[in-house]
């Protein structure tokens, strides 16, 4: 399902304002690194989310079937470069990024980055589903 578009907001969001969206997430296994000397986050010891300071624009994981359709259904948001065309990564602007498709991929991307038996305890305490 492609990302609701997102009105243009009067003020981008930063990387601290996504970190501190992730982090207030609370979930077990993230931290923050620094990679390429540039600040990072990272799930159960693997890069997670970070910011490409080249393009000025956060950076999600994404599968290349889903970074296909986002970038075609919305490519006023979400975009790449020829730098993240061989990894499964898409960009997107920060002045139109919607912070709920935000949420919803750091929740993803942590679940598929998570050891299988830290998946089963985080269900049994959130009464969630571990994806």
């Amino acid at each position: 399902m492609p990302a609701k578009k997102a009105a243009k907001r009067k003020k981008p969001v930063t990387y601290d304002t996504l970190r501190d969206l992730a982090l207030s997430l609370d979930l077990p296994g993230v931290s923050e690194a620094v990679s390429w000397g540039q600040p990072c986050l990272k799930a159960h010891g693997k890069l997670w989310f970070f910011w490409s300071p080249s393009e000025n624009a956060p950076v999600f994981k994404v599968p290349f079937e889903e970074r296909d359709m986002l970038v075609e259904a919305d490519p006023d948001t979400f975009f790449f470069t020829p730098h993240y065309r061989a990894h499964q990564l898409v960009l997107a602007r920060p002045e139109r990024v919607d912070l709920d498709w935000v949420q919803a991929n750091f929740l993803r991307v942590w679940r598929a980055q998570a050891p299988k038996r830290l998946l089963k305890a985080y269900e049994a305490e959130h009464g969630t589903p571990a994806e």
